[in-house]
């Protein structure tokens, strides 16, 4: 594989038509997946209504995260994204280390998401098994993908619509519940959050704070996709300023009317918006809201074959991945590419046939911490960029305000969740074997940089006739 600068443009590059509005909701819907229709009732069920606090602490960091990416993006759309803004920072080992992670992890949540949508799906028509439905989205999807990404972005587009005015419509109706508003049917009050709010103390805490990271992993597609954009500059600066109402409204919103609703003990958490509309009592509202979480998931995991099959065609650009990666369809899009990045979820397709319903909680726990290092990669490469580009007199078109401040306040925040995960054996065990799989894709990384340098230093010399000669 021969070495590229990031600054390189590739001979065929992928298409530009992608549209501000649909960026915009591509970074809404990415986020609102398996993490929010199901992972919340995870989150309830080991911290009780204290995950509203693993909620806003994953929350802030997110926001200056996507502030950061957000800076860089509109600098530099690129499909590599942060990989290429940390290679950038930090060099080569840690551009490609930042990638391969990120891609390993959007391919697990890929498989995650396509379980979590069938076996939702399943709960409302089970005729065919969650491993059969799991294996047809994954052939949806794929084609879908491998389609141009202008028809990507328009589907996109209206899924991220349907599933915001499903959320809408749940939090009206799960607040009229609350407040007593809805004829023959008690409020609940709020006596499960004052009486019970932290069962499980800090340990819940950390164990939920992993849960709920993986909830927001994925809104970082939107500095991925801004390679593809009509005019990034602007469109990624719009994209960008809907992530704070976003978090608030969305996850906040949500996930405080469940907890209010439905004690951390209770059974109704495995589907928690169906449970908090059963609670409502309205006829069919909870069978209408597993679809929709259905659509939300394979929405994402639309979105985030995306950003995996773009992250890897990244690689590949760079010299980072094999040659053949890189290789563009009439359409503009890297279909070798999207055939590595949906392999390990037709893999998990079979693991359910196999070992039913035992994959998708493991699957939950798998990205939590990967998603933290990601984020801190983008923090350090943006207060790297940014200083240089400042010394340098580089102008921005997309500054982040109240730097290098927040940057570091991101940073902290980012350590303390770490100290708080390694206090809990759970997530613990999470983030020493992420450290462990850093350090073997660093190490591989290192090697292949190695071994083709030294590869590309003998052709040079080949090239100038100092090969030694064969020997008769």
């Amino acid at each position: 594989m021969t070495m590229k600068s990031t600054a390189e443009r590739p001979a065929v590059e992928l298409g530009h038509s992608m549209k501000p509005r649909q960026l915009t909701m591509m970074g809404l819907g990415s986020a609102i997946g398996a993490g929010l229709f199901l992972g919340s009732g995870a989150g309830i069920q080991a911290a009780g209504p204290a995950v509203l606090i693993s909620y806003l602490v994953a929350g802030t960091l997110i926001i200056l995260v996507m502030w950061a990416l957000g800076e860089m993006a509109a600098a530099n759309p690129n499909s590599g994204a942060f990989s290429v803004y940390a290679e950038r920072a930090m060099g080569k080992t840690a551009g490609a280390t930042v990638g391969w992670l990120w891609w390993l992890q959007l391919v697990v949540v890929i498989a995650a998401e396509a379980l979590g949508a069938a076996g939702l799906l399943f709960s409302v028509w089970p005729v065919i098994p969650v491993w059969a439905l799991a294996l047809v989205f994954m052939v949806a999807f794929t084609a879908i993908n491998l389609a141009g990404v202008k028809n990507f972005g328009e589907f996109e587009f209206w899924f991220a619509i349907l599933k915001v005015a499903a959320i809408v419509i749940f939090l009206a109706i799960s607040a009229a519940l609350l407040l007593g508003l809805l004829p023959d049917v008690a409020s609940p009050g709020f006596s499960n959050i004052a009486t019970d709010f932290a069962p499980a103390g800090l340990g819940g805490v950390a164990t939920a704070l992993f849960v709920v990271i993986f909830a927001f992993g994925g809104t970082e597609i939107v500095s991925v996709a801004a390679a593809e954009t009509e005019d990034p500059e602007h469109s990624v600066a719009k994209a960008i300023r809907t992530v704070v109402w976003r978090i608030l409204v969305f996850y906040i919103g949500s996930v405080f009317v469940i907890a209010a609703v439905l004690p951390a003990t209770s059974e109704a958490l495995a589907s928690p918006f169906a449970g908090v509309l059963d609670a409502a009592r309205i006829p069919g509202a909870s069978t209408a809201i597993t679809l929709v979480a259905v659509v939300a998931l394979l929405s994402a995991l639309n979105a985030n074959l995306y950003g995996a099959s773009r992250m890897v065609y990244s690689l590949s650009e760079r010299g980072e991945a094999p040659a053949f990666l890189s290789r563009l369809s009439g359409a503009k899009v890297p279909m070798v590419a999207v055939g590595v990045s949906v392999a390990f979820g037709f893999i998990a397709t079979v693991l359910e046939l196999l070992f039913p319903g035992q994959i998708l909680p493991a699957l939950f726990q798998l990205v939590g911490s990967t998603c933290l290092v990601v984020w801190g990669t983008a923090l350090v490469s943006q207060l790297i960029l940014r200083r240089r580009a400042d010394r340098d007199g580089t102008p921005l078109p997309l500054r982040m305000k109240g730097f290098p401040g927040l940057t570091v306040f991101g940073l902290v925040l980012l350590g303390l969740i770490f100290a708080v995960g390694l206090s809990a054996e759970s997530s613990r065990i999470q983030l020493v074997s992420t450290v462990l799989l850093i350090a073997g894709i660093a190490a591989a990384c290192w090697l292949g940089a190695r071994f083709t340098a030294s590869r590309e230093a003998v052709r040079a010399d080949s090239a100038k006739g100092l090969a030694p000669r064969p020997t008769r």
